[in-house]
């Protein structure tokens, strides 16, 4: 979890995402009211915290077997929060729930249409 949440690659699962949120949220209220108690400085942090947030839901689209771009959909990002993502391998990758198991699956299925054995 949260192995790379600048990168707009791959896919993340629903919990990841909504902890995200959960997280952007608390920080944007601490930094509003550092803020206001004179330390202006620390509105600089909303840049990196906007590009998590549109990293990691990109991500979340892309489990959803979507575009980025969806995320810009008003209210969209509730059907990013609970639904579930596709359980497969989809054009963004694999599934992270078992991500590890598919790779090793797909590896062994390539080895044996080549003529090798699998160990």
């Amino acid at each position: 979890m949260f192995k790379s949440p600048f990168s707009f690659e791959g896919r993340i699962r629903r919990l990841e995402f909504g902890l995200t949120w959960l997280i952007y949220w608390m920080l944007f209220f601490f930094i509003k009211v550092a803020s206001l108690a004179g330390a202006s400085f620390l509105l600089l942090l909303f840049i990196p915290m906007i590009w998590v947030m549109l990293a990691q839901g990109c991500k979340r689209c892309h489990d959803l077997g979507k575009s980025g771009f969806w995320q810009i959909i008003p209210f969209y990002f509730l059907f990013m929060i609970f639904q579930q993502g596709d359980e497969d391998a989809n054009e963004y990758g694999y599934s992270p729930r078992n991500s590890e198991e598919m790779k090793r699956m797909d590896l062994e299925s390539e080895i044996q249409s080549i003529g090798g054995k699998a160990e």
